[in-house]
């Protein structure tokens, strides 16, 4: 006798092939979807109906086996394949892909999901969005751009907006020094003319108001020097306010600062031929004013009587009439560099070498420094008084000027690295700015050889500093970081890429969109950095394909459509056979 029951479990055929072609057209509508993971569909029986549960062996019988007839087929559930799908390289640096068991991290209005689709984009904020816009969610970093890996925050990356600069710490030299050059004896030696009061030699307490004409100087004058030369190079203008206690003592350093002269102290050749290159501005005891100028032809002194100005409240005179009666001699080389203070403005350094010294331990060179854009002397002479320190650059006193030895084979004895400060007072930027020059360093650096005929080489070949720069540029490493190019050349760490990892991923919900929401089943959510915990490598520049094997779906296709055809088939027969029982009662 026909029974119903076939028929309803030809019905559960028809329902769990149905639903299995619902899920590979799903899984085959998705073949070019951007990460998408395919899915699966599991059958399971139904209940038996028991006849009989069997019996077991005795001395009669050799036991039976229970009777069962099933009801059916149902689904055991669906199940997701996590599996990495294939990463194809796009070159669009907002893309990203993951090489691992992780997952990128988004924001929607609070609520936090999942994706592995790496297609974003930027928002008018300049964060990192995904096409429907949830925000990615990563590291952000501080002033110093060190992570800040505490809390996940929006990835923002502000390309044309964020500014930097780097601070000069380290400048390197290369070039060679002519060991074979002469020897530095002299310096320039100018005189300015004679100071006098009432027909008597002016002093160094005398006040410039105290003095007779052509000199005679009153409240509220300005002695500006302009257009003089050191070294054939202009020094630049530097100007005193004349009060009623300015004497002849600051007009003289006022002089030496604004030319440049280093004083050791008045050191002279007897005392230590090492030092005896010290220059001095002074007055004697006829009251003439003589400006000695250091040693090296390239710090010769040119001052001619047009370049000394006093303004007296708008009336222009040139009372000194300077004389050069000798010109600096020796071997001497300058070069300029630039530097950068901690907001990225650029200073002038010239930085001068005179040979001063030869002897069994080899040649001694002095180092000269000087800078246009040092602010302490400016800044004092503006306000009438004159700097403890000098304007010049080398760290310590004066006294302190270092003298480097080069051995007798031209290498330089002593590499500890020349330290210089520049004054940037008033300016806004870190005060004093300090940086080392290297004479020696890896690839490069400054020798002592002899090279007759030629003169000395010396140029700066590197120095870390950089000035004001735009972000225009990013990429991101495997590890997450993503690191800015700036405009001046500089890369910095700008933020990082977090991933999330779940001890069971297929618990995730699919709530649409390539996003995932935490299940029950799916453990919360590891927040951690890319290469950790499995979470897998992010490849830049390039998406993660579909998941979806196009030729094992046609097979599953086939298989569940002769599944389909199959429980249609039960059914038919079914009703045939009610059928021929219907006839039995006719």
């Amino acid at each position: 006798m026909a029974s119903t029951t076939a028929l309803f479990s030809g019905l559960a055929g028809l329902n769990v092939n149905a639903r299995r072609l619902e899920v590979i057209g799903n899984n085959i509508s998705n073949i070019n979807t951007t990460a998408f993971k395919r899915n699966r569909i599991l059958f399971t029986s139904a209940f038996n109906r028991t006849f009989s549960l069997g019996s077991e062996p005795s001395a009669l019988s050799g036991g039976t086996n229970p009777g069962q007839v099933g009801l059916g087929v149902g689904i055991a559930g669906t199940q997701r394949s996590f599996a990495n799908g294939a990463i194809n390289a796009t070159g669009i640096d907002t893309d990203l892909a993951i090489e691992g068991d992780g997952f990128f991290i988004l924001d929607r209005g609070g609520e936090q999901l999942y994706t592995r689709a790496g297609a974003f984009q930027f928002n008018s904020d300049n964060d990192l969005v995904t096409l429907s816009g949830e925000r990615v969610q990563g590291y952000s970093v501080d002033d110093q751009f060190n992570l800040l890996t505490g809390t996940v925050d929006s990835v923002n990356i502000p390309s044309g907006t964020l500014t930097v600069a780097e601070e000069t710490r380290v400048v390197t030299l290369s070039g060679n020094l002519n060991a074979d050059g002469d020897l530095a004896t002299t310096g320039s030696l100018i005189t300015l003319g004679t100071f006098l009061v009432s027909a008597a030699p002016a002093t160094g307490t005398t006040l410039l108001t105290a003095l007779d004409p052509p000199l005679a100087f009153a409240d509220g004058d300005t002695l500006t020097i302009s257009g003089a030369e050191r070294g054939g190079k202009t020094v630049p203008d530097a100007t005193l306010n004349v009060t009623t206690t300015t004497d002849v003592d600051e007009l003289m350093e006022f002089f030496r600062r604004a030319l440049g002269i280093y004083d050791q102290g008045g050191f002279n050749a007897t005392d230590d031929p090492y030092v005896a290159d010290d220059g001095s501005v002074t007055i004697d005891a006829s009251g003439n004013v003589i400006i000695e100028g250091n040693r090296g032809t390239l710090n010769d002194l040119a001052i001619d009587t047009t370049q000394l100005i006093v303004d007296s409240g708008g009336t222009i005179t040139n009372p000194f009439v300077p004389v050069k009666n000798a010109t600096a001699n020796g071997e001497s080389i300058r070069t300029s560099f630039v530097v950068y203070d901690s907001l990225g403005t650029e200073l002038q350094i010239d930085l001068t070498m005179v040979l001063v010294h030869k002897d069994n331990n080899g040649t001694f060179w002095r180092p000269m420094s000087h800078s246009s854009d040092d602010t302490d002397l400016q800044n004092h002479l503006e306000n009438g008084t004159l700097p403890v320190a000098a304007p010049w650059l080398p760290t310590g006193a004066e006294e302190d000027l270092p003298l480097l030895r080069f051995d007798n084979f031209g290498v330089l004895a002593d590499e500890t690295p020349l330290a210089l400060s520049v004054d940037r007072a008033n300016t806004g930027a870190k005060n004093p700015m300090g940086f080392d020059i290297r004479f020696t360093s890896p690839g490069d650096s400054v020798s002592a050889f002899s090279n007759t005929g030629e003169s000395s080489t010396l140029a700066a070949v590197q120095q870390d500093g950089s000035p004001i720069g735009t972000l225009n540029s990013f990429s991101v490493g495997v590890d997450g970081i993503i690191t800015g190019g700036f405009t001046n050349g500089l890369t910095r760490t700008i933020g990082q890429v977090a991933l999330a990892k779940f001890r069971n991923a297929e618990g995730l919900v699919d709530v649409g969109n390539n996003l995932f929401g935490v299940g029950p089943n799916s453990g919360t959510a590891l927040i951690t950095t890319p290469l950790e915990f499995g979470t897998g490598r992010i490849v830049g520049g390039a998406l993660e394909v579909s998941n979806v094997d196009l030729s094992a779906e046609f097979i599953n296709m086939i298989q569940a459509q002769t599944g389909y055809s199959a429980a249609a088939r039960v059914i038919s027969t079914t009703d045939e056979l009610l059928q021929q029982l219907l006839l039995i009662g006719r």
